[in-house]
């Protein structure tokens, strides 16, 4: 079984476990974000995002997967204020050693570097503490902040995934970039914030990227 999501800290952005507690300043993100993130929500096969929310529950599975040791689930801070979320998912051990990574971000504190921090912070506890030996993350060629993300910290592009998630109402395309333990002489935060990671070139996408420039969700 893996550990529990820890707190982990650089400047004024903070990842720490999501509690229940968090229920109501969650809701009223998701709301308030509604136009930012709507377009990035999974759905049902039929379905369309309902705007509805039951944060308590969501929190609560959440939580479950962190306890049997599939999940981490944190929320996002800057300077204390809630600000988003950061999950990492199927988390698997022995042979495989493998797991993935979402997260969503406020329109507020977009642009302040405290996505791209996050991620850094958490990827860097996975593939150090954790004993992890590689993160995923899959984007929608769409999701042009969440690129950004993953470009700048050296995340190396897989492969295209072809209608791979029901989203906002169909089935989409996503990217897919990963990162293993043996790709990182040194920490992942480390590495961005001295200017060490390596150029990113968009051309090896097999599809076109682009869209709201302001999107604030890997999904």
């Amino acid at each position: 079984m893996f550990d529990t999501a820890p707190r982990l800290t650089h400047g004024a952005i903070t990842v720490r476990g999501i509690r229940q507690r968090d229920a109501k300043a969650l809701e009223a993100e998701l709301i308030a974000n509604r136009p930012w993130l709507e377009r990035w929500e999974a759905t049902l096969p039929g379905t369309r995002p309902s705007g509805r929310f039951d944060t308590r529950s969501s929190i609560r599975s959440l939580l479950e997967s962190d306890r049997d040791g599939t999940g981490m689930a944190f929320a996002i801070e800057v300077d204390g204020e809630f600000a988003g979320q950061l999950n990492v998912a199927n988390i698997s051990g022995g042979a495989l050693a493998s797991s993935t990574l979402g997260y969503w971000i406020a329109q507020r504190f977009a642009g302040r570097g405290a996505t791209t921090t996050a991620v850094a912070l958490v990827a860097d506890h996975l593939l150090g503490p954790a004993g992890l030996h590689r993160v995923e993350v899959c984007i929608r060629p769409e999701n042009v902040a969440s690129l950004r993300v993953v470009e700048k910290l050296g995340f190396r592009y897989e492969g295209c995934r072809r209608r791979y998630i029901h989203i906002d109402g169909d089935w989409r395309d996503h990217l897919c970039f990963a990162i293993v333990r043996e790709e990182l002489a040194e920490p992942m935060l480390q590495r961005w914030l001295a200017g060490r990671v390596p150029p990113f070139d968009r051309s090896v996408y097999p599809v076109e990227v682009g869209g709201d420039p302001r999107a604030g969700s890997a999904r």
